[in-house]
């Protein structure tokens, strides 16, 4: 059984905005994780958001990013979609990880408030 989706804040709105190629990337990535599976961008994230999977798309010379859980109940919680602004490397900005951290709390709260049915 596929695991249902939770957008957290403003993530579909902003997954909508960008370009064909990176939603289509995006939307496969969510889809490998409704399944169980993490496609070949996902990658883990360090540190307090650990829980949370990163996937990268690069196009036209933007790179983009979406971060998701899976590790609360049957859900994909997808947390964050958003254009890479920062020119310091591949790290992500202090105010993306700040935004991310907040919305991982909301979407534990939305977990807590909403618990998936008992089999």
């Amino acid at each position: 059984m596929a695991r249902s989706v939770v957008w957290i804040g403003q993530s579909l709105k902003a997954l909508r905005r960008m370009p064909e190629d990176v939603k289509d990337e995006f939307g496969y990535a969510i889809s490998e994780a409704q399944a169980g599976r993490a496609s070949g961008h996902a990658t883990p994230m360090k540190g307090n958001l650990r829980e949370v999977t990163e996937v990268r798309s690069d196009n036209d010379g933007d790179t983009y990013r979406v971060m998701y859980t899976t590790r609360l109940g049957g859900s994909v919680y997808v947390l964050d979609a958003f254009q890479k602004k920062s020119k310091s490397g591949r790290a992500t900005p202090q105010a993306d990880i700040d935004r991310i951290v907040q919305r991982l709390k909301a979407a534990k709260a939305h977990y807590r408030m909403h618990p998936p049915p008992a089999e």
